[in-house]
């Protein structure tokens, strides 16, 4: 008997091998990253208006090749699951959080500006990332309105744009799509928490120091400006509840998880889509006007992303093969899963990665089984690849989606922000590159 199963593990293992997409089917994959990395520098305004074209014109190939070559539609179906239940989360948190306008009077001491972005760094988990940046980024540049600079908008990014988001599925796109795979919604905290603590709390305090610089630089009518109370006013609490909705439909029962309609719209996803219709159409106009609130973002996600998950089907069939990378140290699956992140979107980064590690031993990332043993039995590994694509996601505005959305709304303000370049040797190189290798040597360089 042990032999007959042997021989159709190998029989699978070989037919697997063979119908593997070739090597070049990854091409409309890294065009489509390279474009998005290099586009808004070098042809800004044929990118602004022609992204979708391009976007959805990549994906179309590799569907073409599928349906035509492959003859199988499969994969295509899993990718349109994936892509509705990843917007369906990161939409409903963009329109919800919307809705919810922070007024401030008051100016800020560095002293409540390192508390306001510790507490940006919590509601990251709740919210996510891109509604925690899109809720706090207009009070921040209004209660140091006096004496903001770039670095005011970069610390924001790095802490509640980026790193803080680390503890749950929600918080961070490359986290999601983990749970959406298989990973349990509570490993990332019971694992990456200490990660977490010691990246925030790091920049945090060289935050506070270079604050403080920036405070005693600052006139003398500015600085007894900023030693008033604060006042903070909050309205649209009412969006809360909606929030509510969209947690619990991440803890509906498996069974109804598991529901899907059409092959791609899963119950969960349409609870999230219903809690963010209702909060758009009950919240009052002049709070979305007062937040300055567009559906361009989410639009902007929405176009990238469905060419994103379309394009990489091949790259993660290649990877998860296991032949592709060779890496077997978590601290390399860090270094290399936060090296591409930084440039590259984090999410599809971490998803690849996940794949390549799971392939080396020989589990899919299409099966949630597979991903929940690997969760379990390589959990420096799957840390590795999750802390690397969160953290260095803050590498460049193009890391990670609510990057640029926070440098368009500062350039707005009329703050003067670093452009590309100068944001990465000014700040993301010099100050959090360190920050992150001290994190991943200190966490990982034992781990096996």
């Amino acid at each position: 008997m042990l032999p007959l199963l042997a021989a159709a593990a190998a029989e699978a293992q070989a037919h697997a091998h063979a119908s593997l997409p070739p090597y070049w089917t990854v091409a409309p994959f890294a065009l489509l990253l390279l474009c998005i990395a290099l586009m808004p520098l070098f042809a800004a305004h044929f990118w602004e208006h022609h992204y979708p074209k391009v976007a959805v014109g990549l994906g179309l190939v590799t569907a073409i090749y599928y349906l035509t070559v492959q003859g199988d539609w499969h994969p295509l179906l899993h990718a349109g699951h994936e892509y509705v239940s990843f917007m369906a989360l990161v939409g409903s948190l963009f329109v919800i959080s919307g809705g919810i306008n922070i007024r401030v009077k008051g100016e800020a001491t560095p002293l409540r500006n390192t508390i306001f972005l510790a507490i940006g760094a919590v509601l990251a988990n709740f919210i996510g990332t891109t509604g925690a940046s899109m809720l706090m980024i207009r009070p921040w540049i209004k209660m140091n309105k006096y004496r903001i600079t770039g670095f005011h908008v970069v610390f924001f990014i790095f802490i509640v744009s980026n790193v803080g988001g680390c503890l749950t599925p929600i918080g961070d796109p490359p986290l999601f799509l983990g749970f959406l795979r298989g990973v349990p919604f509570g490993w990332v905290l019971e694992h990456c928490w200490n990660g977490w603590a010691m990246a925030v709390a790091l920049l945090l305090a060289v935050f506070f120091a270079i604050d403080n610089i920036n405070f005693r630089k600052a006139p003398k009518a500015v600085r007894e400006k900023e030693t008033a109370e604060e006042h903070f006013f909050i309205r649209g609490l009412m969006n809360l509840a909606f929030l509510g909705v969209v947690l619990g439909a991440v803890f509906l029962p498996k069974s109804v998880q598991e529901t899907v309609i059409g092959g791609v719209l899963s119950v969960p996803a349409i609870v999230m889509i219903s809690a963010a219709v209702a909060s758009y159409f009950t919240t009052k106009p002049e709070l979305h006007e007062a937040n300055d609130f567009n559906f361009g973002p989410v639009k902007e996600v929405g176009f990238l992303f469905i060419g994103i998950f379309l394009t990489m089907i091949p790259a993660l069939q290649i990877l998860q093969s296991g032949e592709a990378v060779k890496i077997s140290s978590p601290l390399g699956y860090y270094f290399a899963t936060g090296a591409l992140s930084a440039f590259l979107d984090n999410a599809p980064t971490y998803l690849s990665f996940l794949a390549a590690a799971m392939g080396t031993e020989h589990l899919s990332v299409e099966s949630p089984t597979d991903v929940l043993a690997f969760a379990g039995s390589h959990p420096h590994l799957l840390m590795a690849i999750s802390l690397g694509a969160v953290f260095f996601g803050a590498g460049s505005y193009i890391g990670n989606g609510p990057n640029f959305m926070v440098k368009a709304i500062a350039d707005k303000a009329k703050v003067h922000t670093p452009d590309f370049l100068r944001y990465m040797w000014q700040f993301s190189i010099p100050v959090l590159l360190p920050i992150l290798v001290i994190v991943g040597f200190v966490l990982l360089k034992g781990g096996h």
